[in-house]
């Protein structure tokens, strides 16, 4: 077995800032590394998916933080803000293409009032 970290090398690519992850043929899944993971929503504003992935990184470096520091309350914490980033971006939860154009836009508004 890799060690934790070679084994997260093992997927990586360099990335230009063009670049952009292959979709799926219905535009609902990117594929990376040869896995499909839930696209974004692609209703969202540039500008509010932009904030909602700012919101993420943070609340992923904070989980990595806490678990160096050990501290299990922080890292629940962190992830709980993952989550919701995860879900006001379609990526977790109610599948984006199964809501409503106003179902939608309330789901990602309201992950950035809470994250704010």
């Amino acid at each position: 077995m890799l060690p934790r970290r070679a084994a997260a090398r093992r997927h990586t690519r360099a990335v230009t800032p063009d670049a952009r992850p292959e979709h799926t043929p219905d535009g609902r899944f990117i594929v990376v590394g040869g896995r499909r993971w839930r696209a974004t929503d692609p209703l969202i504003p540039e500008e509010d998916a932009a904030r909602l992935r700012s919101h993420l990184m943070a609340a992923r470096r904070a989980v990595g933080a806490a678990r160096r520091t050990q501290d299990a309350k922080a890292e629940r914490a962190a992830r709980a803000r993952v989550h919701l980033a995860k879900v006001a971006l379609g990526e977790r939860g109610t599948p984006w293409w199964e809501q409503s154009d106003e179902e939608r836009r309330a789901r990602w508004r309201e992950g950035l009032g809470a994250l704010d």
